[in-house]
C-alpha cells in the first residue's frame, strides 16, 4: 500500500508539473471566487497555508487577499521539522516571513493561536478522494494539527483537480475534509457538519 501511496503522489506531483503559470493562476482564482459561496464567513480565525511556487501548489495568494479584505484573522503554519508539528501564528502587515527548506514562506516570529481557536482550516494536498480523505506528502504534520483542531472546524482542502474514486490504505489517524474547492466546483464530503 505504500508504494501505490507513493506512486499517487508522484503522479499527481507530475500532473502539477504540467499547469503552466498562466493555467496555475487562473485556477487558483477560480478558486478563491468559489470559497466565497461557502458558509464560512461568519468565522473569524482561518488557517492558510502559504504555497510553495516550487512544488506547484494552489496558490493562496488570491485567497489571501480575500480573507484579509473581509477583516478575518489569517493564521499561517511555521513547520518544527524535529518534532512533526506546526506551530501557527497570525499574520498581519508586520509579521516576518522567511522561506524554509520546501520553498514555502513561513512567519519567523510573531503572535501564537493555538488550534483550538481556529474556526476554518484551509488544506494543502496532494490527491484526495470522494470520502474526503486527503493524501498529503507524507509527513503527518496536518493529520496531527487538524486533530488538534476543535470538531467543529471547517476541514477545506484546496485541489486542481479532481477527486479520486478512493485512496489507498486510509489511516485511522487520518484527518478527512469536510470540502474540497476546485476551480470547476466545490466537492462536499458527508462529515459531521454538513454544508
Amino acid at each position: 500500500m505504500k508504494k501505490e501511496k507513493t506512486a499517487l503522489r508522484n503522479d499527481y506531483k507530475q500532473r502539477r508539473l504540467t499547469l503552466s503559470a498562466e493555467a496555475l493562476e487562473a485556477m487558483s482564482i477560480a478558486i478563491a471566487n468559489r470559497a466565497m459561496t461557502l458558509p464560512i464567513w461568519e468565522s473569524r480565525y482561518m488557517h492558510l497555508f502559504l504555497s510553495s511556487s516550487r512544488h506547484r501548489e494552489v496558490d493562496t495568494h488570491p485567497l489571501l487577499t480575500l480573507l484579509q479584505g473581509k477583516d478575518k484573522c489569517v493564521v499561517v503554519p511555521k513547520m518544527n521539522w524535529k518534532q512533526g508539528t506546526l506551530q501557527h501564528y497570525l499574520l498581519d502587515e508586520d509579521t516576518p516571513l522567511a522561506i524554509n527548506d520546501w520553498g514555502i514562506p513561513e512567519p519567523i516570529t510573531g503572535q501564537s493561536i493555538l488550534p483550538a481557536q481556529l474556526e476554518v482550516v484551509f488544506v494543502p494536498l496532494l490527491a484526495y478522494d470522494q470520502k474526503g480523505n486527503r493524501l498529503g506528502y507524507g509527513k503527518g504534520f496536518y493529520d496531527r494539527f487538524l486533530a488538534e483542531c476543535s470538531p467543529h472546524c471547517w476541514r477545506i482542502g484546496l485541489s486542481c483537480f479532481p477527486p479520486e474514486k478512493a485512496l489507498p490504505a486510509v489511516n485511522a489517524t487520518d484527518v478527512p475534509l469536510h470540502a474540497c474547492i476546485t476551480p470547476e466546483k466545490i466537492y462536499t464530503f458527508d462529515r459531521s457538519v454538513p454544508f
